[in-house]
């Protein structure tokens, strides 16, 4: 149990350091940890028209964050991604990002459309 709990703890910390570095870029949050019956999405943000799906991982190496983040996972986001877009009405470009943090790197990794959803 106490390893969820830091487990959990580190991620809400990479979260927080990821809607930080957004706001720094220019990004509006619109959601953190946005939860439906489908899957969670932990950040919904928008930049220049372009609504941005990030998923954000929290891991020991950089190479195991990037990794981190499967086909399942990614089909759950993207099921939770749809419900969003129906509730709110956005028509225009949509993007899944991946943000990354890692105890052998200072600072948070952005990837700018990690994957592109299926269909």
């Amino acid at each position: 149990m106490i390893n969820r709990q830091a487990a959990e703890k580190k991620g809400r910390r990479a979260e927080s350091l990821a809607l930080w570095l957004l706001r720094l870029k220019g990004y509006k949050i619109i959601k953190a940890r946005y939860k439906t019956p489908v899957g969670e999405i932990d950040i919904i943000a928008k930049k220049a028209g372009t609504l941005v799906f990030i998923e954000v991982k929290a891991r020991k190496k950089q190479e195991a964050a990037l990794h981190a983040l499967g086909p399942k996972q990614q089909r759950r986001i993207e099921r939770a991604a749809r419900l969003y877009l129906r509730r709110s009405g956005h028509t225009g470009p949509v993007r899944f990002d991946l943000m990354v943090k890692s105890e052998d790197h200072f600072f948070v990794k952005h990837l700018k459309a990690a994957w592109r959803p299926s269909q």
